[in-house]
């Protein structure tokens, strides 16, 4: 932690001390009063907390090779500083620098290290470690020689965080999604654009506890499918932005559930997403929501929501949290529904199609489902 020198604690500690309002003469020896100098202003009251916030990273880090009083000056403003933004900055050195930024920065809020390659996990967790009860925004896009040990303080510590970016990180896991699935319910924007290592399993359960997401950045991610959508338009009642560009996997019926549960919804990026038409997109277009996709007046082209196989995972969703009631079933020449979903619902269910084998005990029919 930065300190003060000792002549300028006696010179805070006599004007505190003097309470008859005349003013305490410097400890530092001058001639005259003409002769003040910039560090014997007050730091607490007037230069750390009126002066330093305008002085950018380059200004104190120049202001720091002055003088033994000016880099204790600029270490005792890293320390109140509560934004650090060094996205881009790849200059030579500059691993030197954030060393010392990461031993001095003790209240850090907001850190943006996006497109950082000469970001270590050695380089990072100092930082992490002294600021992890403050952050609430961490940006670390394209940060590609860092790896998910980095993430650990920020999952486990960071309990106010609400924004998190982690756009082309590869080596962002099916294991550190779920160890944000534990830790962080809080989160409000999420960018997990191009990271291919991630399942869909893993996604389906951690949208079910972000309720607060309104950014949310899907983008070129090749997990995210119709099921994924479901799940968001459930859970993600709040949502406002979502990119799904390049998501090649969802169709029409992903992005019907979240035109009917995410009432909140002003943007909707879809390029580059071929199964998705203007059967889904015209509910949102009516609502004049923002789509990066121009209207095509193609219909007779179009996919139509009927041409599309549902699958075991849509008719158990069906059947287990809308259609309580159900008693007859027709899934007649819909070759992705097997019998996984169909064999616990024979016997009180009326089936078209005949039984494809599954002879399981009733009790075990339980672990079909369970496998959907």
């Amino acid at each position: 932690m930065c300190s003060l020198h000792v002549e300028e604690e006696a010179h805070l500690a006599a004007m505190g001390g003097n309470g008859d309002g005349t003013r305490t003469p410097s400890p530092r020896p001058r001639s005259h009063e003409a002769n003040i100098a910039l560090f014997d202003i007050c730091w607490e009251d007037v230069l750390l907390p009126h002066m330093s916030t305008y002085l950018s990273l380059k200004d104190l880090f120049n202001l720091r090779c002055c003088s033994q009083t000016a880099r204790r000056f600029a270490e005792a403003s890293l320390e109140k500083r509560q934004e650090l933004n060094l996205s881009g900055n790849n200059t030579s050195n500059i691993g030197l620098a954030f060393k010392v930024v990461a031993r001095c920065c003790r209240r850090l809020e907001v850190l943006h290290l996006a497109c950082c390659k000469w970001l270590t996990d050695d380089l990072l967790l100092p930082l992490l470690t002294n600021n992890k009860h403050r952050l609430c925004a961490v940006n670390l896009n394209e940060c590609v020689n860092i790896t998910a040990l980095s993430l650990q303080p920020i999952i486990v510590e960071c309990k106010d965080l609400r924004i998190l970016k982690l756009s082309k990180c590869q080596w962002l896991t099916t294991g550190a999604v779920d160890a944000l699935t534990l830790h962080q319910s809080k989160l409000v924007e999420f960018d997990i654009s191009h990271c291919g290592a991630i399942g869909e399993r893993c996604l389906i359960i951690f949208f079910r506890k972000l309720n607060k997401l309104t950014v949310l950045s899907l983008a070129h991610t090749p997990s995210v499918t119709d099921q994924v959508l479901i799940q968001i338009g459930n859970y993600c009642r709040e949502l406002e932005h979502i990119n799904l560009m390049g998501c090649v996997a969802i169709s029409d019926y992903g992005v019907h559930a979240l035109t009917v549960h995410c009432l909140s919804l002003r943007t909707l990026l879809i390029r580059r997403c071929p199964r998705v038409t203007e059967h889904s997109l015209a509910p949102l277009r009516q609502r004049r929501l923002y789509i990066d996709r121009p209207w095509q007046d193609n219909a007779h082209n179009a996919y139509n929501l009927n041409d599309f196989y549902p699958s075991d995972f849509l008719v158990y969703y069906a059947l287990t949290k809308t259609c309580t009631r159900l008693q007859s079933l027709m899934v007649q020449r819909c070759p992705l529904v097997t019998e996984r979903v169909l064999a616990p619902l024979r016997g009180r269910v009326h089936l078209d199609r005949p039984s494809m084998g599954y002879n399981l005990q009733p009790s075990q029919n339980h672990r079909l489902f369970l496998q959907v």
